[in-house]
């Protein structure tokens, strides 16, 4: 059983911002697999449990704010035993262009709240994780930043990466990660 966890933050004032890309690709990869968008509720997040290659693949929204989505994460994974090795957590990244993303198996929080709150409550983190590049303003404050909505130009060009990720988890399922690392990760340009 797998785990696949995207971040972001819940409302509609939320929809399209740069901290969401998380709830996004999710969504994208949903539609991709013409799984239904029927969302259900379980300890503050929307999910959505589904078998691909024959495996059960947890789909997961914390519905928490992104500063305390481990509460959310720790309790699906006490709940439905899933081992640290089998949550992939996707998120956005200040540190990689738009059109960037990078595959790691374990590492620092980079200051992205999220994923702190996630290694405190897993009190590990060594956890996988699908970082999505946002580029970063450095004249804008980082958290009005990434709540701030992505312009048209940009979430065309999501879209686009979007389609590529969805095969990228289409072989996280099947392949060692390492193996996944080595195919898909690349340098920003």
């Amino acid at each position: 059983m797998k785990l696949i966890v995207g971040l972001g933050n819940p409302g509609e004032e939320y929809e399209n911002t740069r901290h969401n890309i998380g709830f996004m690709m999710l969504d994208k990869y949903l539609s991709s697999k013409n799984i239904s968008n029927k969302w259900s509720s379980k300890f503050n997040g929307l999910y959505i449990d589904e078998s691909l290659d024959g495996e059960k693949i947890i789909f997961l929204k914390p519905q928490s704010y992104m500063n305390l989505s481990g509460s959310v994460v720790s309790k699906f994974v006490d709940y439905y035993k899933i081992s640290i090795d089998d949550i992939l957590v996707i998120s956005d990244d200040l540190d990689l262009n738009i059109g960037n993303f990078k595959l790691k198996d374990k590492g620092s929080s980079g200051g992205h709240n999220g994923l702190k709150n996630i290694e405190e409550f897993l009190g590990t983190n060594e956890y996988k994780r699908l970082k999505i590049g946002i580029n970063n303003d450095k004249n804008v404050d980082t958290k009005d930043y990434v709540l701030g909505k992505i312009n048209k130009e940009a979430l065309q060009r999501y879209d686009e990466l979007f389609t590529f990720l969805c095969e990228v988890l289409d072989d996280y399922l099947t392949m060692s990660f390492v193996d996944l690392m080595n195919k898909y990760n690349r340098k920003n340009r």
